[in-house]
């Protein structure tokens, strides 16, 4: 919208956004998550009444939704309203804090996004947004350079996964300033194979992909609200068809078959068989929620998620019925984490990013450098 106010624009975009929620009420199968989102969307905004009204009709479905440490409320978290909203929250979910510290970089801006295990070597692939780079961690837990940013001048390195095929590196890239993606490939020495830039010209990040066993590439598009199907040999990108409108689409998990996909957006989980390209949601179950995923993996019949947008960030498992399409049993595996993303399984352990630092880096500029931290990557066992 050329010439018009950049917070006019936003305050349209979100209003947009909140229209295409409302029309899902009483469709989806989980009403709080959307409450949720509507009530994020109304602080953004400053409307702060109908704010307190979403949430309190969102926390009273007693789903997990825990707004204590969201930004979007900071305006309002010492109210007297937004107070009762948490200690209700924290009556009903105590916190959960069985995992430990298994790794830690001596770099304080690496900002961690991804994170992926090679049994291969029985070693971790950890990327970095300011640093555009690869690491990698030793079985000693030494982490030492795996592929270097300045060389083959990457952007912000995102998501990471093993091909299945030959254990080859494919990664998602993202410029926040520049507002654009790249899907890179390397080899299993760190040698850059190909990269992929996006093919249309309005704004794209490529945040989370999927390899299968055929060659190409299932990725989420936040920006562009869409999940795409690569093909590396012809280098075109297809768009699938969901049962509903995404709202910033980020985690991604293969079955170990091939034959369903689960995709992870604000409101929940979309679960699409690529035997017949069917797509339908995933029922969360009474008093839980598949929303604000941002690492999702698939493990023995659960969904593993890092959700970082129900308010209090948290790892849990979700073991979904024999048809993919429900949730029999939630397990939430820790909570009162700092700002976690991505994880990898190794075995029946889950290690994730701790402390990614997102919330303190603007595009390629560092908010306050005196709140860097060192990158922490945590351990928890499955239950």
């Amino acid at each position: 919208m050329r010439g018009m106010p950049a917070e006019r624009t936003d305050a349209q975009q979100i209003r947009a956004q909140m229209t295409r929620a409302e029309s899902l009420l009483g469709k989806t199968p989980d009403r709080a998550a959307v409450l949720y989102f509507l009530a994020v969307s109304h602080a953004t905004l400053g409307d702060i009444l109908p704010a307190i009204d979403q949430l309190q009709k969102c926390v009273a479905l007693k789903e997990g939704f825990d707004p204590s440490k969201d930004p979007a409320f900071a305006a309002i978290n010492t109210s007297k309203d937004f107070r009762k909203i948490v200690d209700d929250v924290h009556k009903d979910f105590l916190p959960v804090n069985d995992w430990r510290v298994a790794f830690t970089s001596t770099e304080k801006d690496l900002f961690p996004q991804g994170l992926e295990y090679d049994p291969a070597n029985d070693s971790f692939y950890l990327s970095s947004l300011y640093h555009p780079k690869v690491l990698r961690i030793s079985p000693e837990g030494k982490i030492e350079g795996f592929v270097s940013g300045q060389r083959y001048k990457l952007l912000p390195v995102m998501a990471i996964h093993l091909d299945p095929a030959d254990g080859t590196i494919w990664s998602t890239s993202f410029d926040e300033d520049a507002q654009r993606s790249e899907i890179l490939h390397f080899d299993r020495w760190g040698g850059l194979l190909a990269r992929y830039p996006s093919s249309e010209h309005f704004a794209h990040e490529f945040h989370d992909l999927a390899v299968l066993h055929d060659g190409n590439v299932l990725l989420t598009d936040t920006l562009a609200a869409k999940l795409y199907r690569f093909d590396p040999r012809t280098q075109t990108f297809a768009i699938l068809q969901l049962s509903r409108p995404f709202f910033s689409p980020k985690g991604i998990a293969l079955t170990e078959d091939d034959s369903a996909v689960y995709v992870a957006d604000q409101l929940g989980v979309l679960r699409i068989d690529l035997k017949n390209d069917t797509c339908a949601e995933v029922d969360p179950g009474a008093h839980s929620t598949l929303a604000g995923i941002d690492g999702l993996y698939w493990h023995k019949d659960t969904l593993i998620g890092v959700q970082t947008g129900i308010g209090n960030p948290r790892i849990a498992a979700f073991h979904v019925s024999a048809d993919g399409l429900h949730v029999v049993r939630t397990a939430v595996l820790a909570t009162s984490l700092v700002s976690p993303t991505t994880g990898a399984l190794r075995g029946e352990d889950f290690y994730f990013v701790v402390n990614s630092q997102a919330d303190n880096l603007n595009g390629s500029h560092i908010l306050d450098v005196t709140a860097l931290q060192p990158a922490r990557i945590g351990v928890v066992r499955l239950q």
